[in-house]
């Protein structure tokens, strides 16, 4: 299974930013943390992640809206986007889960853990798209 090489993060907590450079920086990854989601189409396409991990409530534009800005740019649209958040109750989760998103982890999330976690996340995506591709030419 091919892990992630490029993530993208976006999180508003100073703290939780700190936590975030210290899991990815001990991780073959290049990473990159931002605070403000308003550059959010521009800074994925400059920067090409694999993944997209980010915080739900933020100033300025929040995780929801980030999201709808990144699906309607065909550039973008494709990049699987993880939303991070306090916010859990069931409702909620499936409202997130309702925009399209491909994956929920509340915080406080496990450090030691998160990298592997959205390495599977990102594993059961690349493999539902072989999949698919599979499938499709096996019904042409």
């Amino acid at each position: 299974m091919k892990s992630i090489e490029r993530i993208m993060c976006w999180e508003d907590d100073l703290s939780i930013q700190i936590v975030l450079q210290y899991v990815f920086e001990m991780q073959p990854v290049k990473f990159l943390l931002s605070d403000d989601g308003r550059e959010a189409v521009k800074m994925a396409l400059d920067f090409q992640p694999d993944l997209i991990l980010m915080d739900v409530m933020m100033p300025f534009l929040d995780g929801p809206t980030i999201f709808k800005s990144l699906q309607n740019d065909f550039r973008t649209s494709k990049i699987p986007v993880v939303f991070m958040t306090a916010r859990i109750q069931p409702q909620e989760l499936r409202d997130y889960l309702a925009l399209g998103v491909k994956d929920v982890i509340a915080k406080p999330f496990d450090p030691m853990t998160l990298f592997a976690q959205l390495n599977q996340i990102y594993g059961e995506l690349r493999d539902e798209r072989v999949m698919s591709g599979l499938q499709k030419r096996s019904s042409e």
